[in-house]
């Protein structure tokens, strides 16, 4: 397990630890890392999301287990939206954004690149899986309602027009359109996809990292009741859903291995985005990756 810390997460882990650094002695500015994300958002993930969806073999996947994935993680979405709108009076856009945060794991951009050093690119199915059906339908479901939730009083054409030019969601279409009607992009493409797209995690988790150290770490009550329910509702969700079906058991242990990751960041970058209260989202996402430390090494 201290192998697995050592030389697997705490990598990866590192370049969240440095930007934070960074970002506390003023080293790199917001302005500087917001740059940076939003670079890495419009450029880098797309490069990284496309070869993923466009390669994926699909006859390998076991979409059973990738439907009670999904099952859990709109049983505790709702069980957070619940509990953020009527115990602690949440607006609604940062209720979706917490419920959000205890669902959406950081599976692109930490948990893959892990799994992959431990595993090997060939040897994480289940995990790419995952980062394919969070990407494909949970984040472009996240992207597509807070953006109508935040801009209730102003729906229009804009609301499509601006969706429909957001760069995560057209690769994420063309790759799904590839995928199932088999068509290979040109070689030299896939080439310069992954040449951008490897440079996605480190630094969209160096700015993340950044952002985040001007919010205070002192957790409140808030802050636990959401970092409990992803640390340990949502796996524990997960492990019991899994208990249905047969399929090989490193699918299970994978897909547990996932659910325990910490929060993702977009939640963050969302909340940012359309203006919505951070003091909440902001601490759960640097308290579960903290967190989440030894429970990954134990569970991989």
């Amino acid at each position: 397990m201290f192998e697995i810390l050592q030389n697997d997460i705490a990598p990866v882990f590192s370049i969240l630890v440095l930007g934070f650094f960074m970002g506390r002695s003023k080293v790199v500015s917001r302005i500087e890392a917001s740059a940076v994300n939003r670079i890495a958002f419009l450029i880098l993930q797309p490069a990284l999301i496309f070869p993923l969806i466009n390669r994926a073999d699909l006859s390998e996947f076991y979409f059973d287990a990738i439907a009670l994935y999904g099952v859990a993680q709109s049983a505790v979405f709702l069980l957070t939206v619940l509990i953020a709108s009527a115990v602690f009076k949440c607006s609604l856009v940062e209720a979706w954004l917490l419920g959000m945060a205890t669902i959406f794991v950081n599976s692109l951009l930490y948990i893959l690149p892990i799994s992959s050093l431990i595993y090997g690119m060939e040897g994480n199915m289940p995990i790419k899986s995952i980062v394919i059906w969070d990407a494909a339908f949970t984040f472009a479901f996240f992207i597509i309602t807070t953006d109508l939730l935040a801009n209730q009083q102003k729906l229009s054409t804009d609301t499509v027009s601006r969706l429909a030019k957001n760069p995560v969601l057209i690769f994420i279409l063309l790759g799904l359109f590839t995928n199932v009607f088999g068509i290979a992009a040109p070689e030299p493409l896939m080439v310069a996809f992954d040449f951008a797209g490897a440079g996605a995690a480190p630094l969209t988790l160096f700015a993340i990292g950044v952002i985040l150290s001007e919010h205070p770490l002192k957790p409140t009550k808030k802050i636990a009741v959401f970092s409990t329910i992803k640390l340990l509702v949502m796996p524990a969700v997960v492990f019991t859903l899994l208990q249905f079906g047969d399929r090989p058991p490193v699918w299970d242990s994978m897909l547990l291995l996932n659910a325990a990751g910490p929060s993702g960041a977009m939640a963050f970058a969302l909340a940012m985005l359309y203006n919505v209260r951070t003091e909440t989202v902001a601490p759960v996402i640097i308290w579960t990756s903290v967190l989440t430390l030894i429970s990954l090494a134990f569970l991989a």
